[in-house]
C-alpha cells in the first residue's frame, strides 16, 4: 500500500490543533510526522465531523523560499507540494440578502458584517460604549441576547469555525469580499486550557493569525449560527 504523503497545508494544521485541544484527554491523539497522509481518520466521530470537509484556504499562488511567486512546481521538483497544489472544496458563499452571509461547505450561518455593538450605525475602534469591540464575556453575551434575521440562536464562533472563513490567499482584511470585515483580532469562543483559562482565543483578520490574549481585552465580534 502506497502512503501519499504532503505537508500539510494550514486547514490540516489547523484540524489537528483543534483535535488535540478539544478532544477529551482520553481520546487525544499525539502525532509526530514531517508529513500527513492526505487523507486522516479520527476514532471521536462528534469531533471529526468539524473538519469534513475542510474548504479550501483561498492561496492559488506558488511561492519560493524568498517569497517571489513563481510557477507551481511539477510533482518531483523542488519546492512541489505548495498550498496552492492542493484544493479542497472552493470557499462558496450566499449573500441572504438580509444582512448574514451561509458558508455553503459549512452550513454555518454568519453576520455579514463586523457586530455593531452598540447600534450607532458604523464600526469604531474604541471599546463598548463609544466604540464596537468588546471583551470576551461581553462578545459571548452580546451573540447570545442577538435577535437579527429572524432568528435568535446566534453565538460566539469557535477558534475552529472563526477560521473556517479565514481567505489566506487575501490580506488586509483576510476574508472574502461578500463579508465587512475589520483588519483586526475578532474573539472567538474558545479559552486557552494549558495555559491560562483567564485567556481566549482570537483571529487576525489582518494576515489571518490567531493570537490569545486575556478575556478581559477587547476585540471586535462577528456571530454565527447553524452551526457545526
Amino acid at each position: 500500500m502506497k502512503c501519499i504523503c504532503n505537508i500539510p497545508e494550514i486547514r490540516v494544521n489547523i484540524a489537528l490543533k483543534n483535535i488535540i485541544q478539544d478532544a477529551p484527554m482520553m481520546n487525544r491523539i499525539f502525532l509526530v510526522f514531517a508529513c500527513v497522509p492526505m487523507f486522516f481518520v479520527y476514532s471521536d466521530p462528534a469531533v471529526a465531523a468539524n473538519f469534513n470537509p475542510l474548504p479550501d484556504t483561498g492561496q492559488t499562488t506558488c511561492y519560493d523560499g524568498d517569497g517571489n511567486v513563481i510557477a507551481c512546481p511539477a510533482e518531483g521538483q523542488p519546492l512541489h507540494g505548495q498550498d496552492a497544489q492542493y484544493h479542497g472544496p472552493a470557499p462558496s458563499y450566499t449573500d441572504n440578502g438580509n444582512g448574514t452571509v451561509t458558508d455553503n461547505n459549512t452550513g454555518l450561518v454568519w453576520q455579514k458584517d463586523t457586530a455593531d455593538t452598540n447600534n450607532d450605525g458604523s464600526i469604531t475602534d474604541d471599546d463598548y460604549p463609544s466604540g464596537d469591540q468588546l471583551t470576551w464575556q461581553e462578545a459571548i453575551d452580546y451573540c447570545n441576547g442577538l435577535s437579527f434575521a429572524g432568528a435568535s440562536d446566534w453565538r460566539l464562533p469557535t477558534k475552529f469555525e472563526l477560521q473556517s472563513i479565514v481567505d489566506y490567499g487575501r490580506y488586509t482584511p483576510t476574508i472574502n469580499p461578500v463579508f465587512s470585515c475589520q483588519s483586526f483580532y475578532y474573539w472567538s469562543a474558545t479559552t486557552i486550557i494549558w495555559a491560562s483559562t483567564d485567556d481566549a482565543w482570537g483571529v487576525d483578520f489582518e494576515f489571518g493569525g490567531t493570537i490569545w490574549r486575556t478575556k478581559t481585552i477587547t476585540f471586535y465580534v462577528r456571530c454565527v449560527r447553524a452551526g457545526l
